[in-house]
């Protein structure tokens, strides 16, 4: 057996107190605790640390990966299920949220062939191996990707390269035209939607998206089933939803109830969402090189186009080269459930600490993204046992679990939507664990004040096998990503001695919590080597590759677990204020930066003026709150967190960005040109983007502002912990 049944042996035990020990001396004063509460606190995150069962991880895993669910499906309403029977065996409340949303109904029918020099059918599938029994399920689909327009094309080929906007651009400038064909590009480099978009609108007919060798195949190690990476017949699945808001594309902005509900939303029309309209698939390498290697244009690819199969990449097929594409995919209303666990806080039940995690996947979903959902299941039992011992969290945890995620992360918008007025209230922090468990890598990506909370929770917990802490390993190791998927963005804001904590794009279901909503959002997780959205995600390459031990379950779930128990029983909400200004100046220098390459002269110092007044006022909060928990007070406590709670709110603009009005956060959104990647200060980089000077005067009027809100909300907290109104700076 690669697992240990019995966990909690007298020596792991024994290690978890010593962690704990470790983890006292290394940080003796706990963010946001009076010092009468501390001892405590410790000793309930060291009997949490004693709960964690390899066992139940794997068992939960099995139950949540056993067969493919596909949103929409039965099997996918028995996950469902079987979450919500967890949730409620372990004391949880548990209520589920249905939404009527627009969604593609499963592939359709697909075709890919070369029409000439051959006629010759292409693989639209992945091998069955005898090594993984998973690969023979008749329930598994062939490659597509959801959203894809219908139609059946027969055209000559063009190479785009990763199909981003800058290619485009590039063939353009070349003298290739993409109209009337249909554009191959490699998988990478951005949102696979934004490939079909940009395709569209330079005229093209159709696209063939593959994952090349070179980003994620034999270039890089052992293929499937020998190794980890993409062999050739592995597809990667997903969306092409590329709305200008998150969720469903027919009710945006708000919460799309069912539509025998008495308050139902009006839908739009589903032909005036701009859905996209040419086909659109993905292959795997083994079927793209039958195209690639019969392409004879008399223009060999630019640097950096070139890929991993042994063929020089050319621009164009030639007249000689015709590929037939074919799509016809259904789209129609469908019913989708939010689960959501609630544990309610025995002393602050309207303060809410919210966790989640999507449980509907491509296929089976062993990593992505059920190895996270597995591991939210442990933490609900194990802070369940601390609640039935009497040991309940002061605020209210809820644990989310999202369906359609896959197809456009649409559950978890809709739930904020219907939701955002409480939310905006009551919402201290969401936490996001997508995929949370798999590998042996930590990584996390976070808004600002919710840095030190990670950094300190991974100091309290120990590495599996090892003398370090999760923290110490995190340091010498850096999570490599995934090289297919998520590749640029806004350089995250690091401090020396740090390790690197990325900035939130989109992708998954913190966007509409963090950048719809406001709320202080964070997504960490174990990474490791991934076969992203194909047919292979499932127990054998877990049990394989992701974590024969199973220890990194159990290890993920202290470190979350000890952020959300430091988050529900602070007496003042740990968030780290101090960290705004210093994320903010590197994010603004950055802004300057990219406008300064086609505008030499602007500056961003007038920005910087205001930061500075903001870092005065952020230092004075934090003196003025060391001391008001120094001296154990507990008074003005609903006040002060309510307070906290609305810092990040600062930065929600109602007039939203230029982009999309959906997108009220002037901190951070996703970008909207390629869809994965961060856009830190985004009314900046859209006018950088635009290469525009324009609208520059209004958009730092409204950065001034928020800045200015933010600032004078922590004066305000200063004076209430008891701080001289006459620190800082300030116009209260």
């Amino acid at each position: 057996m690669r697992y240990c049944p019995l966990l909690k042996t007298t020596g792991q035990i024994l290690a978890i107190g010593l962690g704990a020990l470790a983890a006292q001396a290394q940080s003796p004063t706990l963010t946001g605790f009076i010092p009468a509460r501390q001892e405590a606190q410790l000793k309930l995150e060291t009997e949490f640390k004693a709960k964690q069962s390899q066992t139940a991880f794997k068992t939960h895993l099995q139950k949540l990966s056993s067969v493919p669910h596909i949103t929409g499906s039965k099997e996918n309403e028995q996950v469902r299920d079987y979450i919500a029977e967890t949730m409620r065996k372990a004391g949880w409340q548990v209520d589920i949220y249905p939404h009527d949303v627009l969604l593609p109904k499963g592939p359709g029918e697909i075709a890919v062939e070369l029409v000439e020099p051959i006629r010759e059918p292409l693989n639209i599938r992945e091998f069955l191996f005898k090594e993984d029994k998973y690969s023979s399920d008749p329930r598994l689909t062939p490659g597509y990707n959801a959203w894809s327009g219908s139609g059946d094309v027969t055209a000559e080929v063009v190479y785009a390269n990763y199909g981003r906007k800058e290619d485009f651009e590039q063939l353009k400038a070349m003298g290739i035209s993409v109209k009337d064909k249909i554009v191959l590009a490699r998988y990478g480099g951005n949102f696979r939607g934004y490939k079909a978009q940009w395709a569209q609108a330079a005229g093209a007919i159709g696209v063939i998206i593959f994952t090349d060798p070179a980003d994620s195949g034999y270039m890089r190690g052992l293929t499937f089933p020998e190794g980890p990476y993409y062999s050739e017949s592995v597809i990667q699945r997903g969306s092409l939803l590329t709305t200008p808001y998150t969720g469903d594309p027919l009710t945006p902005g708000e919460a799309a109830l069912p539509l025998d509900a008495k308050n139902t939303p009006k839908r739009l029309d589903q032909n005036a969402v701009g859905l996209h309209k040419i086909p659109v698939t993905p292959l795997p390498y083994g079927s793209a090189t039958e195209i690639l290697k019969r392409m004879t244009g008399a223009k060999a690819v630019p640097a950096g186009w070139q890929g991993g199969l042994p063929y020089t990449y050319r621009l164009e097929g030639g007249k000689d080269l015709k590929v037939r594409l074919m799509v016809k995919q259904e789209k129609t209303i469908q019913r989708i459930y939010q689960v959501v666990g609630t544990l309610v806080g025995v002393e602050f039940p309207d303060e809410w600490i919210i966790a989640g995690c999507h449980y509907d996947a491509w296929s089976y979903g062993a990593t992505d993204p059920n190895s996270g959902t597995a591991m939210l299941l442990s933490m609900t039992e194990s802070l369940g046992k601390l609640a039935k011992a009497g040991q309940r969290p002061r605020r209210t945890i809820k644990v989310c679990h999202w369906d359609a995620e896959e197809p456009g992360v649409i559950g978890s918008a809709e739930w904020s939507e219907q939701f955002r007025d409480e939310l905006t209230q009551k919402a201290v922090a969401y936490m996001n664990y997508d995929a949370a468990v798999s590998g042996r890598t930590f990584g996390a990506s976070a808004s600002p004040s919710m840095k030190k909370l990670i950094i300190e929770a991974t100091q309290s917990v120990q590495y599996p096998d090892s003398n370090k802490t999760v923290y110490q390993h995190w340091m010498g190791h850096k999570a490599a990503g995934n090289p297919t998927r998520v590749t640029g963005s806004s350089a995250p804001a690091v401090l020396a001695g740090e390790p690197t904590i990325g900035n939130l794009g989109g992708g998954s279901d913190h966007i509409a919590p963090y950048m719809h909503i406001g709320i202080p959002s964070l997504s960490a997780g174990m990474e490791g080597p991934t076969l992203y959205h194909s047919q292979y995600d499932d127990l054998y390459f877990y049990d394989k590759f992701a974590d024969p031990t199973y220890k990194m379950g159990p290890m993920m779930e202290q470190v979350v677990g000890t952020m959300t128990m430091r988050l529900a029983n602070a007496d003042l909400v740990p968030y780290d204020v101090t960290r705004y200004p210093t994320d903010l100046a590197m994010h603004l220098k950055a802004a300057e930066k990219a406008i300064q390459a086609y505008s030499p002269n602007y500056s961003i110092e007038p920005m910087l003026a205001v930061v500075a007044d903001l870092k005065k006022n952020a230092e004075a909060c934090e003196a003025a709150r060391q001391n008001y928990l120094k001296l154990g007070r507990t008074d003005k406590l609903v006040e002060l967190n309510k307070e906290l709670r609305m810092l990040e709110r600062s930065f929600i603009d109602p007039k939203g960005n230029a982009f999309g009005s959906w997108y009220r956060s002037l901190y951070a959104s996703s970008d909207p040109n390629s869809g994965y990647a961060s856009w830190m200060l985004p009314g900046f980089l859209y006018e950088a983007s635009l290469k525009s000077t324009a609208n520059l005067p209004d958009i730092e009027t409204r950065y001034k502002k928020a800045i200015q809100t933010l600032s004078d909300k922590l004066l305000t907290l200063s004076q209430g912990m008891g701080s001289p109104a006459t620190m800082g700076g300030g116009s209260k």
